[in-house]
């Protein structure tokens, strides 16, 4: 579409159909000449008719070209004009059929040649020769008394002279008809595959679009799951070891840590039917979702349990935020003390802050462990759960850094503007 509003459009080359259809047109043309030529010589109308071999090349040249009209415009014209002009000089006694096959070859010029400046050009140049060859046969005229008897020659508007200014005026609406009509089916085919590359790009762009919303929905679900099994299986990983090791020693904290194991495994059932619900069902998806920053103190508490101590401060006035953050940020909490377990070693404490600030919110986890790496272990999963807290972050138009800190551990920041945003409840 953008190729052809910028740079022009080149109408594609007849089909076979439509030269067939050509080809018929010049036979069906070719032999109504011959018939007419043969009426007006019977009905006398031109006292010394040319003869029989210049009936025909001129009959020829005006019908037969023709059949490649859209294949070769400018040369067709050519020729027809040629015919044409043989027709007229040599008192071929045909006027009607080589009338309408000169503007056939004129309009297809027009319609059909993708050389607009060579079209222009080419129409104006048959029309001029055409109307300066009337024009001179018309001065010629008026000087042989037998020509036209009975028209009177005196005087500026004289029938001789009103009679020649008939003659132009129908020569001039003539061309002046074929140029237009040519010039409309031209801008006509241009207007459609306009119109067709609009409708394709359209449904490109349909397909991409379907395309996009598939990967991108493939991508949430991936990081809701990551984030939902990644926690609370890690959780589980640890109280079942810690169970393990205890269950001779210390029963009552191995009954401890099973209990843990087992709630984490219901909140992760319970937490993955609300997710299948979810998808199952788009429209509730408001509704579906009740996690958020304030569950924080819940997450705190589970890491706790988990064998990891963690502590939560809240800095700032608390205030609702907008559903989409409210959710990001819990799941950044969520992954960060994840990875604390997974990667911090054992002795490690976390510590969460919340910060509501006049334009922003900030979340921040940072531990004290001391076996950190860039990507929180190298793993694959850890590189997973940086890049979905980026996803989601960058989603709500907020930034994310994740880093080791100076004095050791490791921190997870994320800060999400709140100006012109309107909150609603969490």
């Amino acid at each position: 579409m953008a190729e052809i509003m910028s740079t022009g459009w080149s109408r594609p080359a007849p089909g076979a159909s439509e030269l067939r259809t050509d080809l018929g047109l010049a036979i069906l043309l070719a032999f109504a000449a011959t018939l007419t030529s043969l009426l007006y010589a019977r009905a006398g109308l031109f006292e010394q008719p040319a003869e029989p071999w210049v009936w025909a090349l001129g009959l020829g040249l005006c019908t037969l070209p023709l059949a490649l009209r859209r294949r070769y415009p400018v040369p067709v014209a050519l020729v027809v004009a040629g015919g044409f002009y043989v027709c007229g000089e040599f008192a071929v006694p045909e006027v009607l059929i080589i009338n309408i096959c000169l503007f056939i070859a004129l309009y297809t010029v027009g319609a059909w040649e993708r050389h607009r400046v060579l079209a222009f050009w080419s129409r104006f140049g048959i029309g001029i020769g055409m109307i300066v060859w009337l024009v001179l046969s018309l001065i010629i005229a008026s000087s042989e008394e037998d020509a036209f008897p009975g028209f009177s020659r005196s005087g500026i508007f004289s029938a001789y002279a009103t009679y020649a200014i008939i003659q132009i005026v129908m020569n001039l609406l003539y061309f002046s008809g074929a140029y237009y009509f040519g010039e409309r089916s031209w801008r006509a085919a241009r207007t459609q595959a306009l119109l067709e590359a609009q409708g394709h790009e359209l449904a490109l762009e349909r397909q991409t679009s379907a395309l996009q919303a598939v990967a991108l929905d493939r991508v949430e679900i991936a990081r809701e799951l990551h984030d939902v099994v990644a926690h609370h299986v890690s959780v589980m990983g640890i109280q079942a070891a810690a169970a393990r090791r205890s269950l001779a020693t210390d029963p009552e904290r191995a009954e401890a840590a099973l209990e843990t194991v087992e709630e984490s495994a219901r909140t992760a059932v319970e937490e993955l039917r609300q997710l299948v619900h979810t998808l199952r069902t788009p429209e509730a998806e408001g509704s579906a979702s009740t996690i958020g920053i304030a569950h924080l103190a819940s997450l705190v508490a589970e890491s706790r349990h988990a064998g990891v101590p963690a502590t939560l401060i809240v800095a700032g006035d608390a205030r609702p935020l907008p559903l989409l953050i409210d959710v990001a940020l819990y799941r950044v909490v969520q992954e960060a003390l994840t990875n604390v377990r997974k990667h911090a070693g054992r002795g490690a404490s976390a510590e969460v802050r919340l910060r509501f600030e006049l334009d922003a919110v900030e979340v921040e986890v940072s531990d004290d462990g001391v076996r950190q790496t860039l990507d929180r272990g190298g793993a694959p999963g850890g590189r997973l759960g940086l890049q979905g807290m980026r996803e989601r972050v960058g989603a709500v138009g907020g930034e994310i850094s994740a880093g080791r800190r100076e004095r050791g551990g490791f921190m997870v920041r994320a800060r999400v503007p709140l100006h012109q945003r309107a909150t609603v409840p969490a």
